[in-house]
């Protein structure tokens, strides 16, 4: 049940109806912490369709198609950077990965933009107290989990929140407040509590990134769209 005074909304048809499709490409390895640092094997059979597998079990039909990186995800040590890139050009700066990274996990690219402007107001640079990293606020292990090995990159970091979405969206059936407040609290908080968790950060994050992603949706103008009330 999703609490009260959170505007209820769904992603589009399309988002739902490719649901499983990164599930099926990157097998669990990137569904659970315990399985992230398992390689990933795939073949493709006589009909040209490709299988993945994170345990291949002995199957000679399986080769290795992605290694899980073995060293720690970089991060940045030290005290907490907030973001301080005030120029209007950071709004557009990343769009071309921001469409590539949508398109690629079918994830709508105004939810993307809406989810950097509330983690990092699209500054790279962003460190959170918890360790959180770059324009997505990538924490260590979910970087992992993303095969992100440079979360300070901007576009790894972009394709690896973006990535994280797609696997949300289609663990909590394409609803859009769900997606949103597992990307804050996490999965496993959203699954305990059968809804958005009842924590007031969450809760705010939630209806913050939903106003962004309908500015988006109806103001093609970036800097218009991204500016505060």
């Amino acid at each position: 049940m999703l609490r009260s005074g959170v505007l209820r909304a769904r992603l589009p048809a399309l988002l739902r109806a490719v649901a499983g499709v990164l599930t099926a490409t990157l097998g669990m390895a990137v569904l659970a912490p315990h399985d992230a640092a398992a390689d990933i094997y795939s073949y493709t059979d006589a009909e040209g369709v490709m299988h993945f597998s994170n345990r291949p079990r002995g199957d000679g039909k399986f080769k290795l198609y992605l290694k899980t990186p073995t060293r720690p995800t970089p991060a940045r040590t030290g005290a907490p950077v907030m973001p301080s890139d005030r120029s209007p050009e950071r709004y557009a700066r990343y769009s071309e990965w921001i469409r590539q990274a949508a398109t690629l996990y079918q994830i709508p690219e105004q939810l993307v933009r809406a989810v950097i402007k509330c983690e990092s107001d699209y500054d790279p640079r962003a460190l959170s107290p918890a360790g959180a990293m770059g324009l997505m606020q990538l924490i260590p292990e979910t970087a992992l989990r993303m095969q992100v090995r440079d979360p300070w990159d901007p576009r790894e970091n972009i394709f690896g929140g973006t990535r994280y979405l797609r696997v949300l969206a289609n663990m909590f059936n394409g609803d859009l407040e769900l997606t949103i407040a597992a990307y804050n609290a996490g999965e496993g908080a959203v699954s305990r509590y059968g809804g958005i968790p009842p924590f007031e950060e969450t809760q705010a994050y939630v209806v913050n990134v939903v106003s962004y992603y309908r500015r988006y949706r109806a103001n093609p103008d970036l800097v218009a769209a991204s500016s505060s009330d």
